[in-house]
């Protein structure tokens, strides 16, 4: 974060507002703990977020499994895909033959994902499952440029013998000289001898935690650095499938990566007007891999399993694309069989298999969702007994249901009555709406329009489920990207889900990814290309909230009433809280208005002066967003200011620009 002086922090301009809003906080009365889970992280394989994103392989269809068995490859001279390979749910490999001339060539490249990206200076793995019929043969492997100028293609190469006509894999590294967007891999048979390739990969060496099949380590960091309390996964949509054959199955994810069997990926057609025909799941980045990333960045995992229902919005009524009631057994296992995988003793079956692939403790998971943005009676009716079967195995599992698609009306709130029925533990809410919803349900309130309840989570029932904010963005209106006012608008709107974290205990704004390149949804908080990434104004809202969420919160007020955008808040939003582990007031405000507002902090119980820390965002472009090609023209910006001691408590006076959003730090 950029540093911001105290001169510069209060020489803002003089056009502020001559009123003062006093906002009291209670430093002394701690209000409701605040869950270590509510402010998460949504993972779904979208916007070529696993293969293509976080997921470090650059080669497509390393294993000939797209229904294209060449879709990502070019082969050439003398070639033949078969499928007698060694692993039985990837069969297909390619055999490599002499072109019958000496200056003929056989050989394959692959284009990898929108191209393969390459850093200079940084080492890569390659690695193939390999024979040799005729018991020793010879590849070259290359890093090539078509588009180069230069004599040769060529710019990093290396050779690899392949001894034996049993199946066994070879590794070699390769050194990048340089960094290129859309580099190819190439290989050429060496020599005159056949050779039998079955698992083509490369990765980068140096992935996140240095894992070899790890994940892509800037995109992974800058997970680690949101500081999220959890990481729900595998995704919304794909875990129904458009039907069930193509839902995510978590059994085919986990095993050697040989051996895992592709998956379509339903975002590849669901916008035919965002068409990527070779958009599919490799299952590389499966669910060993998400429980262990999900422990490497500190969050608690979160997985979410299939209720035996197809998605809904692609088979609607239809009845028959979903399992008949009486024949979800096999379903209800795979989620009893995924608690025992991630908490099972060694000895037991699936435990076993959790330690077989290198984590021999229990990945302590507490929370399954079951189902996905499901509603009506054909959810409610196969929920049931996948809540009595978890319940009667695994009674400390917290199970999580859901609400449906709608952020309010009457299917949402018989989504709401199901849940309570069946005692689920938490409800799964999603919500993309425009700027006036966002206002509306966060303000004291309903002046944005018939759909704002106004001040959403005070009206909640206490004694319910607790709620999981599962999905959200504000998506503006007639806009889809990520524009500032619209982060703001998100800043705002999150005061309301701290202030009420007694109902509230997890959130995660989505989508999480989205390549540059292969997108199918926007807004989203983190974009890419092959070697650059940049966080959005989304990101780094969420960024100051999850590092900055306390332990309990405190009673925040103006005027006796919650700072909530209200009549006379002038489009102030505040929540404050207390964080025991570092003794710090931790204030958030929000300035939604179009001007300057002049606020002061009236610390009640804290005496003397202070130097409180801020962290602010604050650009004057509502349009304006983060870019690869300028990733920090928002960023937040780190500054202090001082408090002045009053009779029985300290007072921060401050001005708040237009459409900012500023964290107070107070030890």
């Amino acid at each position: 974060m950029k540093k911001l002086t105290t001169i510069s922090l209060l020489a803002i301009s003089l056009t502020a507002a001559a009123q003062i809003h006093v906002i009291d906080v209670n430093t002394k009365k701690l209000g409701a703990p605040i869950q270590p889970t509510m402010y998460g992280l949504f993972f779904e394989d979208i916007n070529y977020a696993a293969d293509g994103g976080l997921y470090g392989e650059l080669v497509k269809n390393r294993s000939f499994e797209f229904p294209d068995r060449l879709m990502g490859w070019e082969a050439f001279g003398n070639f033949e895909i078969k499928d007698d390979g060694p692993f039985e749910r990837c069969p297909h490999y390619i055999e490599l033959r002499h072109p019958g001339h000496g200056d003929r060539r056989s050989g394959l490249s692959n284009d990898g994902f929108f191209g393969i990206g390459l850093h200079e200076g940084e080492d890569y793995r390659f690695s193939v499952w390999a024979k040799a019929p005729q018991d020793s043969a010879r590849i070259i492997v290359q890093f090539i440029d078509r588009a180069t100028m230069e004599e040769h293609q060529e710019f990093a190469e290396a050779r690899l013998s392949i001894d034996g006509n049993t199946w066994k894999q070879y590794e070699i590294v390769l050194k990048s000289p340089r960094t290129i967007q859309k580099a190819q891999l190439r290989i050429f048979l060496d020599g005159k001898n056949t050779v039998d390739l079955e698992h083509i990969s490369l990765f980068p060496v140096n992935t996140f935690k240095n894992r070899k099949n790890g994940m892509r380590r800037d995109l992974a960091q800058a997970l680690a650095d949101e500081k999220p309390g959890l990481l729900r996964f595998p995704g919304g949509c794909i875990v129904e499938g458009v039907d069930l054959a193509t839902r995510y199955q978590w059994k085919n994810t986990i095993g050697p990566v040989e051996n895992r069997p592709l998956n379509e990926n339903r975002w590849e057609y669901s916008f035919p007007y965002r068409f990527f025909p070779d958009y599919f799941q490799s299952y590389g980045l499966g669910f060993f891999e998400f429980f262990q990333l999900s422990e490497d960045i500190g969050a608690e995992p979160l997985p979410v399993l299939n209720v035996g229902m197809a998605c809904q919005f692609q088979n609607w009524n239809d009845e028959s694309a979903h399992v008949p009631l009486d024949q979800l057994q096999p379903y209800i296992q795979d989620c009893l069989d995924l608690i025992e995988f991630a908490n099972g003793p060694v000895d037991s079956e699936w435990g076993k298999k959790r330690a077989e692939m290198g984590h021999p403790e229990p990945f302590n998971m507490k929370y399954i969702g079951v189902g996905n943005e499901q509603w009506d009676d054909m959810y409610f009716k196969r929920l049931e007994p996948f809540v009595a079967a978890i319940r009667a195995k695994y009674p400390h599992i917290k199970i999580i249901g859901t609400s449906g698609p709608d952020s309010e009306g009457k299917m949402f709130e018989k989504g709401w009555e199901a849940m309570r029925k069946q005692k689920a533990d938490l409800v799964d809410e999603h919500f993309y709406r425009n700027e006036d919803w966002f206002l509306g349900n966060a303000a004291g309130k309903a002046r944005y329009g018939d759909n704002c309840g106004g001040l959403r989570y005070e009206n909640y029932d206490r004694k319910g489920p607790k709620v999981f904010a599962g999905e959200y963005a504000c998506h503006g209106k007639g806009k889809k990207w990520n524009h500032y006012e619209a982060s703001i608008l998100e800043a705002g709107f999150m005061t309301d889900l701290e202030r009420n974290a007694d109902v509230v205990y997890m959130t995660a704004y989505a989508p999480l990814f989205a390549h540059v390149e292969g997108w199918q949804w926007r807004p989203d908080l983190i974009w890419y290309d092959n070697t650059r990434m940049f966080k959005s104004c989304s990101y780094y809202v969420q960024q100051m909230y999850a590092t900055n969420k306390g332990t309990h919160v405190l009673t925040t007020t103006m005027d006796k009433q919650f700072v909530a955008g209200q009549e006379g808040q002038d489009g102030l939003f505040a929540s404050s809280v207390f964080d025991k582990n570092t003794g710090e007031i931790i204030v958030k405000v929000i300035n939604t208005s179009k001007q300057t507002q002049s606020v002061a902090l009236n610390l009640l119980g804290l005496k003397g002066e202070h130097t409180a820390r801020t962290i602010t965002l604050c650009h004057d472009g509502m349009d304006d967003e983060n870019t690869l090609d300028n990733p920090e023209l928002i960023t937040p910006q780190e500054g202090t200011i001082l408090c002045e001691a009053g009779k029985k408590n300290t007072i921060l006076n401050d001005h708040l620009q237009q459409m900012s959003f500023r964290v107070y730090k107070i030890k």
